[in-house]
């Protein structure tokens, strides 16, 4: 079975042909500068296709994309009757979507109402979607929600202790994102450790960063809330702050709640307090060369993560294993001992040794380790994949 995954932004669009049963990807490739000029960026292995091409809007980059994919010097399929199913990332499900879901009129109006929920995400995600149903009419396509995983959490963990009113008129609660990774690198630590009754704690750790406490393969708490800017601090995000911060800059330096929202967003996180860089690499770089507030902004993270890591293990009764995935998560050696130190005492040993690895399922706690601890590298495409299959199969 052939699954075209898209990712559609406000003006890009990144895609994948894959095979949703063994994870095997036969082209991938972002359209981007959508509704400025178009230039397309095409994957097939190690070799690598662009090309400026007219993308006006959404619908003539999913063209270019359909006639790479079956292009005789560059494609991979004949034909694109071979696409057997599209899948689309969709960040914000709101209340309504608890899974995944077949895309129709329904399903579109649905997500036009999570609209204020995710103002700059969901109407792009639209666009992605209805460029496929212009270019590809009648090719089943489903919806996948960054939101839907974090849907069984309890009331006592979603609910904020605000007025109820702004709950049951606006939907206002605590979300969370990054889903589909957490759903992903939760199946595959079941699969694992040969457990389904396991108590998990995932850290997906990268320029965006979050927790997901999980029970049983389902999730009972996360770290980001409303919107993707709570939790810890991230690349440019500063995660969890006292509302009388924003308040206090707001009225000192005349800034509008939207501009507010803006610096915490984009200018804030380890970005803010390293002076140097949003990207881990480099603050670990000039911390190695003695910069203070480099040092800072690692000790901060490492601090906050594990902070999460504590009071998940206590909600959920204690914690069978800790799972780092994600960019810093996969790939920070470093990171994560820095994480892990100090919490011996819940029953986590590292092995430096095995904890010495990049971008590949590992298992790195030491044999005596109470907890496992685990690298697994997320697929969110693949995820999207297999779910847009197991609907379609369905139909």
């Amino acid at each position: 079975m052939n699954v075209l995954v898209i990712n559609a932004g406000s003006s890009s669009l990144k895609y994948q042909l894959m095979d949703p049963e063994t994870g095997a990807v036969s082209a991938k490739g972002l359209c981007e500068r959508i509704g400025i000029d178009g230039r397309l960026t095409h994957k097939v292995g190690d070799r690598k296709v662009e090309m400026d091409i007219p993308m006006p809007t959404h619908s003539e980059a999913i063209t270019a994309v359909l006639d790479i994919l079956v292009d005789k010097e560059n494609g991979v399929i004949a034909s694109t009757d071979e696409i057997d199913a599209v899948g689309h990332r969709v960040l914000h499900g709101g209340m309504k979507f608890s899974d995944s879901c077949i895309i129709d009129d329904k399903c579109i109006k649905a997500i036009e109402d999570c609209i204020p929920l995710g103002p700059l995400h969901n109407p792009a995600n639209l666009m992605g979607i209805r460029a496929c149903q212009a270019v590809m009419p009648g090719k089943p396509q489903v919806a996948v929600f960054d939101t839907a995983f974090h849907m069984t959490m309890p009331p006592k963990a979603y609910r904020y202790a605000i007025p109820k009113t702004y709950y049951e008129n606006d939907d206002i609660r605590r979300y969370g994102f990054h889903g589909t990774s957490h759903k992903y690198v939760t199946r595959r630590a079941i699969a694992l450790t040969g457990r389904q009754d396991i108590k998990l704690i995932n850290c997906h750790l990268g320029n965006g960063s979050s927790l997901s406490a999980v029970k049983d393969g389902k999730c009972q708490d996360t770290s980001m809330g409303l919107s993707p800017l709570a939790g810890v601090c991230m690349g440019t995000r500063s995660g969890d702050i006292d509302a009388c911060v924003v308040q206090f800059i707001m009225n000192k330096y005349g800034m509008t709640a939207d501009e507010c929202l803006n610096m915490l967003n984009k200018k804030s996180g380890v970005l803010a307090l390293s002076g140097v860089s949003s990207d881990f690499r480099d603050i670990e770089d000039a911390a190695a060369k003695g910069n203070a507030d480099a040092a800072l902004a690692l000790e901060k993270f490492a601090y906050e993560v594990r902070k999460y890591v504590g009071a998940y293990a206590a909600a959920l009764g204690g914690c069978d294993c800790l799972v780092f995935t994600a960019g810093v998560g996969e790939n920070s050696a470093s990171m994560r001992a820095r994480i892990c130190e100090g919490l011996e005492y819940m029953g986590v040993k590292l092995d430096p040794e095995k904890n010495n690895v990049r971008g590949k399922e590992a298992l790195i706690s030491a044999d005596d380790s109470k907890v496992q601890v685990w690298v697994i590298p997320t697929n969110e495409e693949l995820m999207i994949a297999q779910d847009t299959a197991e609907l379609v199969g369905k139909m």
